[in-house]
């Protein structure tokens, strides 16, 4: 296939692609129904018992006060009244903010946007692979995609993935129609969605960018500069939607916006390079010391991690992503996914380099390889929701693969037919180690798998015979030959042609086949499918991190421990607690690897869920107070921690200044800053204990020596005077 390079080969591109458009391949009659069942199917895992959703400690703050003040909005702030930011950039809260605007504060309110937003990546999966591989490729994987535990798990979630997944497969999308026709708009288009996905989680959304970038100067059907250009291009569209919040922090001068937290700077770009990035590398020996990151990586109240750049690389952090919390939540498709990318690959060799499905098999391969290798080396800890990126390059990489493997067997002969019964034993086999991690937890699932594989194995082997073709193949056509809309779609039929079709006896064979086929299909994603089902069971719905079936369990059990959340008897976080769940005895098998990375497990503790509560007695006493005290201030009170202060921004969104951010270090307010918020009337009442921070203990010793101690409350509330700092302030001067 040659390359059109002038003006009267792009003409002749452009004919191509525009007559292929006006006469596509008709879609199979099951194709629009299995759809639609895929998308029901999705919805009902990712929205079942949305009601009793649960809020999300210290996100469900944010998206609160972003819903009431469009500057709160804007900036992402933890607080109503604006004085620190959220630790990550506020794209992936926005939705949320916007729905509790629209439907009014509530768990489900929250949820919701998640929902949306997974039922969208379903489709958009589907659309994706579709394109790049037939229609049955797109079913598969966008069912493969449906049932994997951990996207069942994370669309139910208030966190970042969900946003992020989406955007991120959008962009991939769009560059593979980028790169069937080398046409700049829809590049561009993919510059902007991976520009959004930073702003839903930051730098992870770059690495997407190798497979997206290989994928058009491998495949594009244009000359080598115009693809570096067309890529420079929507590189620069990429680094700019990215920098955009950034740059607005960057440049709004710093009295009139949140301090940035997870920082000692004030700096959008410390935070989402030292604090987010670089700190999640610390095991192996990367350090995010002179960035201006804070120091430590780990919940206010909690014990801190080491410090980043001294931990040693060890060889269990490089297998965690088959560590059982993570691999019974994403890997059962691992085998699948392997076996189709390197065969997609090898069997493709000595076809032109535009050739699409050569092209698409080294996107979703790059994909993976990439998003493994940066989780292996960073700090995943218990956060399923991470692998939703994951779950993306696994489920299409299963889809084409079947596809693919179902025409070497049909067509028959040794060289390649092996493929289909190895990816069955291989899936199948492997579906049983896993489920063995979990003994007590599904015991009939390995043993069912493998029966069903077994069966679909026999009957793949009697109807083979008949899905033999005697003659030449009729040669696929139109795009993505020879697995476009146009060949792959048609299964079981397609590809069985041939002069012996019309036998009653054959035809009962490729029958006999196709059932086989099917029912090794289903013994492949039972399993997955099993464990996604999970999230229907109250008893491991809403895990917070995205988790699915017994590790849900273990997840919610390690957040709530009492070590996890010591804290003094007289802390007015007191009333925040959520529902209890009972533990369960479906533990691991064997270690987990993951665990090495426990301190950044205890980072997102706090992220864990907690049920809609009313605040307590003492805790509506100490607002009715302060709020019948408050006078002009702009803060109602200030406390020292954020953990402290989110009950009363949660469920009734007072203005209360938090100290130290997440992670109880960032220099919020600095000890001269909180003086002047008192002398000038900003802030009248304190209130002491809870967890240590930073400022709060640089604060504390002074708040109890100038301030009178409010009787009559059973936390430690502090009355402040402008007079009592202007005082200070003057003897300081004096010394």
């Amino acid at each position: 296939m040659g390359v059109p390079t002038g003006r009267a080969g792009g003409g002749r591109l452009l004919r191509r692609i525009g007559a292929a458009r006006r006469t596509p391949e008709p879609r199979p009659a099951y194709s629009r129904p299995a759809l639609l069942a895929i998308l029901v199917i999705a919805g009902v895992l990712f929205a079942w018992d949305i009601q009793h959703s649960a809020f999300h400690a210290f996100y469900s703050e944010t998206a609160r006060s972003m819903s009431e003040s469009w500057h709160a909005f804007l900036f992402g702030s933890f607080d109503p009244g604006g004085s620190i930011t959220i630790d990550k950039l506020p794209g992936f809260l926005w939705p949320q903010a916007l729905s509790a605007r629209i439907f009014g504060f509530h768990p489900w309110a929250l949820t919701l946007p998640q929902v949306i937003e997974g039922v969208l990546s379903v489709a958009v999966l589907y659309r994706a692979v579709r394109r790049w591989a037939g229609e049955n490729a797109a079913l598969l994987a966008a069912a493969a995609f449906a049932l994997t535990p951990a996207i069942a798990g994370l669309f139910r979630t208030e966190v970042e993935d969900p946003a992020f997944t989406l955007c991120v497969l959008l962009a991939g999308d769009a560059t593979l129609r980028a790169a069937r026709g080398a046409r700049l708009r829809p590049l561009l288009a993919a510059g902007v969605w991976v520009g959004l996905s930073f702003q839903a989680k930051m730098l992870e959304a770059w690495a997407v960018l190798p497979a997206l970038g290989l994928l058009y100067v491998l495949s594009a059907p244009t000359a080598l500069r115009r693809r570096l250009a067309h890529l420079a291009a929507a590189g620069a569209v990429c680094v700019a939607v990215s920098a955009s919040w950034v740059l607005l922090v960057t440049f709004t001068p710093a009295k009139d916006r949140p301090y940035i937290d997870g920082t000692t700077n004030n700096s959008a770009a410390s935070q989402v390079v030292g604090y987010n990035f670089l700190n999640r590398f610390s095991s192996v020996s990367v350090s995010a010391k002179d960035t201006g990151s804070v120091a430590v990586s780990t919940m206010a109240g909690t014990a801190p991690a080491p410090p980043t750049g001294h931990s040693r690389p060890t060889a269990g952090q490089w297998v965690k992503m088959f560590a059982p919390s993570l691999v019974s939540q994403i890997g059962w498709l691992y085998p699948a996914a392997a076996l189709a990318a390197v065969c997609g690959v090898v069997w493709r060799r000595g076809r032109p380099r535009t050739d699409p499905l050569r092209a698409g098999f080294v996107l979703w391969g790059v994909w993976l390889v990439t998003y493994f290798l940066v989780f292996s080396a960073g700090a995943v800890g218990g956060h399923t929701y991470y692998m939703g990126v994951v779950a993306v390059p696994l489920a299409a990489l299963f889809g084409a693969g079947m596809v693919q493997f179902w025409r070497a067997w049909v067509r028959g002969g040794r060289a390649r037919a092996w493929a289909l019964p190895t990816v069955v034993v291989s899936t199948v086999a492997w579906s049983a180690v896993i489920a063995e991690l979990f003994p007590t937890y599904l015991p009939w699932l390995a043993p069912a798998a493998a029966v069903l594989g077994a069966g679909g194995l026999g009957l793949l082997a009697w109807g083979r015979r008949g899905t033999r073709t005697r003659t030449r193949t009729r040669p696929a056509s139109g795009p993505g030959s020879p697995a476009g809309p146009g060949s792959a779609s048609r299964l079981g039929t397609a590809s069985a042609s041939g002069p012996d079709s019309g036998s009653g006896g054959d035809a009962g064979r490729r029958r006999t086949a196709v059932l086989g086929l099917v029912t090794a299909l289903v013994a492949m994603l039972l399993p997955s499918a099993a464990w996604a089902s999970s999230v229907l069971d109250p008893t491991y719905g809403h895990s917070g991190m995205g988790s699915t079936g017994p590790v849900a369990i273990r997840h919610r059990t390690a957040a709530h421990h009492p070590a996890a959340h010591r804290a003094p008897a007289a802390d007015p976080s007191d009333g925040t607690t959520g529902r209890t769940d009972a533990s369960t005895g479906h533990s691991p098998r064997h270690p987990d690897p993951s665990d090495g990375t426990a301190h950044e497990a205890a980072r997102k503790t706090a992220h864990q869920t907690s049920g809609e509560t009313s605040l307590s007695p003492a805790q509506r006493q100490l607002l009715a107070y302060t709020r019948a005290h408050q006078g002009g201030a702009t803060y109602l009170f200030a406390t020292t921690s954020w953990r402290v202060a989110s009950p009363y921004i949660l469920h009734a969104g007072a203005a209360v200044l938090p100290m130290g951010g997440f992670t109880g270090t960032a220099p919020s307010p600095t000890a001269s800053g909180f003086r002047d918020l008192v002398a000038t009337g900003q802030l009248r009442y304190v209130v002491l204990g809870g967890p240590a921070t930073t400022p709060g203990r640089a604060i504390g010793p002074w708040v109890r020596a100038h301030c009178d101690r409010v009787p009559g409350q059973a936390y430690q509330l502090y009355r402040c005077t402008p007079e009592s700092a202007a005082a200070d302030r003057s003897g300081a001067e004096r010394r």
